[in-house]
């Protein structure tokens, strides 16, 4: 098996619909990686969101988080230049993601969301993939995972 120098963070676990309130998040350790994806996937949704964006701070408790600029869904514009939008009531199904190239960035990492206030609210998933790490993690517990799993060789 070729190691590879990844791991996996979930950020928002599956749970209730969140309506009118910030989602339970958390803090993303970077150190020793190169390279960070977030993603963040929808399913039902009455209403759209009200806040999507990451920020960083030197503090694991995000003390004096300033936001990451590119990531302020809503503000900054997409990869292709035009203006980005928030996840709206017609966004179910949908994926955002973000990428992050770590060089000259503060150690901690996160991602602020917020559902919008509708009849019964937002449910929303959230992990991060931290690449090109200093050393191949090779249990399921330094990948992240409860569990790992790997597929044999064929030859």
């Amino acid at each position: 098996m070729k190691p590879t120098k990844y791991k996996t963070v979930l950020v928002t676990p599956p749970a209730a619909i969140v309506n009118n309130a910030a989602f339970a998040t958390a803090t993303i350790d970077t150190l020793g990686f190169s390279y960070l994806e977030i993603f963040v996937a929808f399913g039902a949704m009455d209403i759209g969101s009200t806040l999507l964006k990451v920020q960083e701070s030197d503090d694991p408790g995000m003390s004096g988080a300033v936001d990451v600029v590119g990531t302020r869904v809503g503000t900054d514009p997409n990869d292709t230049g035009a203006a980005s939008t928030l996840p709206s009531a017609t966004s179910d199904n949908t994926m955002f993601k973000f990428e992050i190239d770590l060089k000259g960035r503060k150690r901690y990492l996160d991602l602020f969301l917020t559902g919008g206030n509708g009849a019964t609210g937002t449910f929303a998933v959230a992990w991060a993939n931290l690449h090109e790490g200093d050393s191949a993690p090779t249990s399921a517990a330094d990948k992240g995972v409860a569990q790992l799993m790997r597929a044999p060789i064929i030859s």
